[in-house]
């Protein structure tokens, strides 16, 4: 599982750490780590750029390029603000051989030293010039600049990153925007650090927490997912939430809905009613994808919350919540929900827009209402009500497509029904959701069908990774 840590806990964490550090000793020891990618990109290559700001990001970047120049490789710098430039690392590099210049020259990479976690907003007029210009690979130090450490978010110009190299731990900014390959260098930050802010899983944690069935299971101990999605008017919800519940797990699906006969003829292993009321038990429920907002559907929400199993509500059923908040009261104060809002249902539920921060945004949703709350985008938040929140980043953009949030609150459901913990459901359940649509599109569009019939592929994937 990766970490990711805010602004203010790392540079607390670097002060504690730079109390008891030789002066400049930390700082040598990253610019050391840029350098040595730097020359593993430039695979034999001679010409670097330096971008230098003022402060530390920039001395990062002038010892980079001292210890580059070791290595008999021509690095040219330009200073934004020459008067404020890091003196340490200037001076080195200047008796390194280092030259200082108004304008790069060609060269085969670019080491973005211009800000580090300190700055916020995007780049200045004249930072903004000369990245303009800039044709070559770009390693950014700690962050490309011009991008919001802690949100990811950009306002203006900044820098494009071909490769990141970031120090004592992985930020925010590295997991919600792109930081192109992001590479940790250590300087012995870990032990001064708390428990990360943000956590991402990896696919050898989602295989160790997807259900396996064991020789004593059968369909009734591996989980009973319910399913109630679909109308007359939207049967393909209900097909595609079921699939995906049937091929997420191993255990049994209960369809209850007007889209019985769809559901029975795509899943026959799916045991299919009309209704709700006559579904029979199950250890969690599934609600919302083409529901329907009238009367009826109303009443499938209540008696799904009602029930007093966990329940993942998506698409309808989030719109119901917006238009009727007293449904929310039919809620067993006991009952876990895992809500599944896009960044527009997410406005209709709250009154407010998701805005720049959305981790934020997913925390205080998660707060009000006492639930998960999974925030759909190019990288899905997965925030809890005590405050943890996961991050998964998408693959790709081709699963952003019509029915693909009908797969995803298919699979978290079955996980939910399995006994898997909440917020591992839905960050687990995002994650093979996202390679199994990788693994669909392979570089081209798909339909959600595409995307649900390549879960099994994208499970085992996962299970790969294990011993």
């Amino acid at each position: 599982m990766r970490g990711f840590w805010s602004t203010e806990h790392v540079k607390a964490a670097e002060d504690r750490l730079l109390a008891r550090t030789p002066e400049g000793a930390l700082m040598r020891r990253a610019s050391f780590g840029v350098a040595t990618v730097a020359l593993e990109l430039l695979g034999g290559r001679r010409r670097v750029g330096l971008l230098v700001g003022a402060g530390n990001n920039g001395g990062d970047a002038l010892w980079a390029g001292y210890f580059l120049r070791r290595r008999g490789v021509a690095v040219t710098a330009v200073l934004l603000d020459p008067d404020r430039a890091h003196p340490a690392g200037l001076a080195a590099f200047r008796r390194a051989g280092g030259r200082v210049a108004s304008e790069l020259p060609e060269v085969d990479l670019v080491v973005d030293g211009v800000v580090g976690l300190s700055a916020s907003g995007p780049l200045r007029p004249a930072a903004a010039a000369h990245v303009a210009k800039v044709t070559a690979p770009v390693l950014a130090v700690d962050l490309p600049s011009g991008v919001d450490p802690d949100t990811g978010v950009t306002g203006g110009p900044f820098v494009e990153a071909h490769t990141t190299v970031t120090f004592g731990c992985r930020k925010p900014v590295h997991a919600l925007a792109d930081c192109g390959d992001v590479r940790l260098v250590d300087i012995g930050l870990q032990p001064e650090l708390p428990g990360p802010d943000l956590m991402e899983l990896e696919d050898a944690d989602v295989a160790f927490a997807w259900p396996v069935p064991g020789v004593g299971d059968d369909k009734y101990s591996q989980g009973v997912t319910g399913i109630a999605a679909g109308s007359a008017t939207y049967p393909g919800a209900a097909v595609l939430s079921t699939g995906a519940s049937v091929l997420a797990t191993s255990g049994m699906v209960r369809y209850a809905g007007q889209a019985a006969d769809a559901v029975r003829a795509r899943w026959p292993e799916s045991i299919c009613t009309g209704s709700i009321t006559d579904a029979g038990r199950v250890q969690a429920w599934s609600v919302g994808p083409g529901l329907g907002t009238g009367l009826s559907a109303e009443n499938v929400l209540r008696y799904v919350l009602d029930a007093g199993v966990p329940v993942c509500a998506d698409a309808d059923a989030i719109t119901m919540f917006a238009n009727n908040p007293d449904l929310w009261d039919a809620r067993d104060p006991d009952t876990t929900v895992v809500l599944t809002p896009h960044d527009r249902e997410y406005a209709r539920l709250m009154g407010e827009e998701v805005g720049t921060d959305r981790v934020a945004a997913a925390k205080r949703a998660a707060e009000r209402f006492n639930a998960v709350l999974l925030l759909k985008g190019n990288t899905t938040i997965v925030a809890d009500p005590g405050g943890a929140v996961a991050v998964n980043r998408s693959r790709s953009a081709w699963p952003a497509t019509a029915g693909s949030g009908d797969v995803l609150s298919g699979m978290i459901g079955s996980l939910l029904a399995a006994g898997v913990y909440p917020l591992l459901a839905a960050a687990c359940a995002a994650h093979v959701h996202a390679l199994a649509g990788e693994l669909a599109a392979d570089g081209a569009p798909i339909p959600a069908s595409s995307l649900m019939a390549a879960i099994p592929d994208a499970i085992r994937s996962v299970r790969a990774v294990t011993p």
